[in-house]
């Protein structure tokens, strides 16, 4: 398994049919003890993963938080919500069929982020992002994207899918900043400056 950096540049994906980026958590009682740390852990860690669909410098969709299948023809779909990071696995996963993609999208953002009040990076350990190639029917891992785990930021980009010509790359952002939590507009400025 290799781990893709910003430093490697960017992956190029052709005859890569579906990608799939999953995200993974597990929740923390941070320095919780007794009653208040079990607490915490049952309740767990609400991290979610967003992808946005952009056309240039807009978004123009989002698939993620309450949008599953926003383009509507399943060329870009979100897993669902896991309010938790309970379970084995991945937490959250998008996953993209290429040819699908209407072609007025220029790239796709792939953003965490602990998005929802009283929600945060802190709160959760061992966040990752796995990167899948589901080409001819068997998904199978070709990747891990580790982020940094240090700051009080709530947001991470971490890749962005690019068309080149035909095809597709992948570029590590693996970026971290400030969006504040509920505001979906924040959320899409975040990605556009990435």
């Amino acid at each position: 398994m290799i781990t893709l950096t910003k430093e490697d540049g960017p992956a190029d994906l052709g005859g890569v049919t579906h990608l799939s980026i999953g995200a993974s958590w597990d929740p923390t009682v941070g320095s919780s003890g007794g009653l208040l740390g079990k607490l915490k852990r049952k309740v767990g860690t609400d991290l979610d993963l967003i992808a946005i669909a952009m056309q240039g410098a807009d978004p123009v969709r989002l698939a993620g938080l309450d949008s599953l299948d926003p383009m509507g023809n399943g060329s870009l779909l979100h897993s669902g919500d896991n309010q938790t990071g309970h379970g084995e696995g991945d937490d959250e996963t998008v996953t993209v069929e290429f040819a699908r993609v209407p072609g007025n999208v220029t790239s796709i953002v792939f953003v965490a982020a602990a998005y929802k009040k009283g929600s945060s990076f802190q709160s959760a350990r061992n966040i990752s992002f796995k990167v899948y190639d589901g080409t001819g029917g068997s998904t199978q891992q070709v990747a891990d994207i580790w982020p940094s785990l240090l700051g009080s930021d709530n947001g991470c980009a971490v890749a962005k899918a690019v068309r080149d010509g035909a095809g597709w790359k992948l570029h590590v952002i693996n970026e971290t900043g400030k969006i504040k939590p509920g505001d979906e507009q924040a959320l899409m400025r975040f990605a556009v400056a990435k």
